[in-house]
């Protein structure tokens, strides 16, 4: 894996994604790939539960946006950095943000083999009352 096919397969996760087409999802994982949300969650396995995954309460269409960048690579394994952020049903307000690493080993052919997510929710921003003047 080199940075440019691991910044392209990040561009075609968002895309499989956004199309919600099960083809997309599956080219983009190996017939044997384990998908995990977290580190410590038994993952995903085999390529048809991924999509499935994917396809079973898809995200609807500009209810949320997401960036990832490639962050290090050794080998067979990357790790990509980005956002993820999701808005209310107007489509202006915000709901919820994430900030991403995802830990990914591929095969030689491009497709992903295993795929671990490590998530974090991003604080809201509080509002700040007034202080009374001294």
């Amino acid at each position: 894996m080199d940075h440019v096919r691991f910044a392209a397969w990040l561009r075609g996760y968002i895309d499989a994604w956004r199309s919600g087409e099960r083809a997309a999802v599956e080219a983009l994982f190996t017939e044997d790939a384990t998908y995990s949300f977290a580190p410590f969650q038994p993952p995903l396995v085999g390529r048809p539960a991924i999509a499935a995954m994917w396809l079973e309460d898809p995200d609807k269409p500009g209810s949320w946006s997401a960036e990832y960048r490639p962050l290090a690579i050794d080998g067979d394994v990357a790790v990509a950095e980005g956002e993820t952020s999701y808005r209310k049903a107007d489509g202006a307000t915000q709901d919820v943000d994430y900030r991403n690493i995802f830990v990914c080993e591929f095969a030689a052919d491009g497709r992903c083999r295993s795929f671990v997510e490590w998530y974090m929710t991003v604080p809201q921003a509080r509002e700040q009352e007034d202080e009374p003047a001294a």
